[in-house]
């Protein structure tokens, strides 16, 4: 039996989940989560098998919840949700230590496959996302000016999107104000905006929220 931990901070989201994984004979929904520090919790109570993660969440992200879950439980893998299949994500949450990315759009049928395959120890992307990011590797460009973040950078761009403001961030990750201020600089210079609005609209523009 693949016990999975479902991550996302839409209770609708998580009941269409369970409501299909329910109807699978060899998976098992162990418990829920609907942001990173209480998926760490549960997860560290439950050890399950797999993580079905929601990229986007108030507070912790999925992409240091999975960069920190993988550390706790070396043994939980984890899959990525997004609702985009041409987010900037797939290599952050690669380099955070996922095993999986689909889409929130996805068939059922594939949603299955992807648990069942990682659950094996292989590593499983949505055929769109593959599809879109190989396109963008071949061209030789980004598929948008994000790709030049961080894994970290760009946890805190969504962040700054988020409407948290800069002061709140540090006690977010656990990092110095001044930590926290370099990296914005830093993110600012890579994608060429000087404000947090223009950040925004940068991020309405290419559709990542």
């Amino acid at each position: 039996m693949i016990r999975i931990l479902l991550v996302d901070d839409h209770e609708l989201v998580r009941t269409g989940i369970r409501h299909i994984l329910k109807e699978v004979g060899d998976m098992d929904v162990v418990g829920e989560a609907a942001d990173g520090d209480s998926a760490l919790k549960v997860a560290s109570k439950i050890a399950p098998d797999v993580v079905l993660m929601d990229v986007k969440m108030p507070g912790m992200g999925g992409i240091e919840a999975t960069r920190r879950m993988v550390r706790l439980l070396p043994s939980t893998r984890v899959i990525a949700l997004t609702m985009f299949d041409d987010d900037p994500f797939p290599a952050r949450l690669n380099e955070a230590g996922a095993m999986g990315y689909l889409t929130k759009g996805c068939p059922a049928k594939e949603m299955i496959e992807a648990v069942r395959t990682v659950s094996r120890g292989s590593p499983y992307v949505s055929a769109s996302v593959a599809r879109k990011h190989m396109l963008a590797s071949w061209q030789g460009v980004a598929s948008t000016p994000f790709e030049e973040l961080s894994s970290r950078e760009m946890q805190i761009a969504m962040l700054i999107i988020d409407g948290q403001r800069t002061m709140e961030i540090p006690n977010s990750l656990s990092l110095s104000p001044k930590t926290v201020s370099t990296y914005c600089r830093r993110i600012y210079e890579k994608l060429r905006v000087k404000t947090d609005a223009e950040l925004t609209r940068l991020v309405f523009r290419y559709d990542l929220i």
